[in-house]
């Protein structure tokens, strides 16, 4: 549940916001991510109009209620301000009506001043509730960008996701998160992890305790996000269990309603697991540029099988 509150203590210093009236209101729910410029609604044509929005009034409003009369300004104004109302923002730092502020005062409406003009408000606070009202949820594993990829390693408790996060580190790869990975969907297509801020650049090891990969390795070497390109789940190995050794059946899987390729990558003593998410991500590279090693193996494969049938099938006839 996001407030007006949330918005005013987290954003309003940076957004140049003075609140004038209304402070009673803080308490109220934003529905919506979109705001609204009233525009044609302060001449009383209210179709289509919605109530739920943010609204911001610019210099064209703000000019075009100091023509109207006391009463009329109260009318027009008070048909747009309702109990859903979130909250009323004036930009350029301009002078609301004293109607606005009666309104506002009355209904316990947040009313904010901005020095910002009404463009960047519009543009701003729409991304920063775009991003509150994103999709979102959380999952257990470690996120790593490996030669500009994002990989999701995941995997049962001690099967090796840090340590094998830890040698792609020393290898010159870069930290997102360990242990708790925070999913977001934006613009609706693609998936971008982060990590808490509690937990920010550390790591747990077994037999070692937190570290702090900022300090170990540098500053390069982590980063606050990531896109999720592909999820790798460490296994431990089960001779029972048939594994892929083509790579011809792609597998994916479903986080927040994308799609995202999926790997099962079975560990045991002797298996460097780095260099195996290392060769997993330039193969995922390689599929993105339009080559597929198994796809084309298949082709070579299939090719041969025909030249052989057919000088198979002429040395039939020759027989005959």
């Amino acid at each position: 549940m996001y407030l007006v509150r949330h918005l005013y203590e987290q954003h309003g210093r940076d957004l140049g916001f003075e609140i004038i009236a209304g402070q009673q209101g803080l308490a109220r729910k934003i529905q919506r991510p979109e705001l609204q410029r009233p525009g044609l609604s302060l001449t009383g044509y209210l179709k289509g109009f919605v109530f739920s929005r943010i609204l911001v009034l610019g210099k064209q409003e703000v000019e075009y209620l100091r023509e109207l009369s006391s009463e009329m300004r109260e009318k027009r104004l008070g048909a747009i301000l309702t109990a859903t109302t979130p909250a009323v923002i004036i930009s350029r730092g301009l002078r609301p009506p004293k109607e606005l502020i009666a309104l506002c005062a009355k209904h316990q409406i947040p009313l904010f001043r901005s020095s910002a003009s009404t463009t960047q408000l519009l543009n701003r606070i729409g991304f920063l509730l775009t991003e509150e009202f994103s999709p979102n949820l959380t999952l257990h594993g470690t996120l790593v960008e490996v030669f500009g990829i994002g990989v999701l390693i995941q995997g049962e408790s001690s099967v090796g996701k840090s340590e094998a996060a830890l040698g792609l580190i020393e290898r010159g790869h870069r930290l997102i998160s360990d242990d708790v990975v925070r999913v977001k969907k934006r613009e609706g297509s693609y998936l971008v992890g982060s990590g808490p801020e509690l937990t920010r650049h550390l790591m747990e090891i077994r037999g070692i305790g937190i570290i702090n990969v900022a300090h170990l390795y540098g500053a390069v070497c982590v980063r606050p996000d990531k896109g999720i390109d592909i999820v790798v789940k460490l296994e431990e190995w089960d001779d029972k269990h048939f594994y892929d050794r083509v790579g011809l059946d792609e597998k994916f899987i479903d986080i927040l309603g994308t799609s995202v390729p999926y790997h099962l990558l079975p560990v045991k003593p002797g298996r460097d697991v780095v260099l195996l998410l290392e060769t997993i991500a330039l193969n995922h590279r390689l599929k993105d540029m339009g080559y597929n090693s198994a796809k084309e193996f298949n082709v070579k494969l299939l090719e041969t099988i025909a030249r052989r049938q057919k000088r198979k099938n002429i040395r039939e006839k020759t027989h005959k």
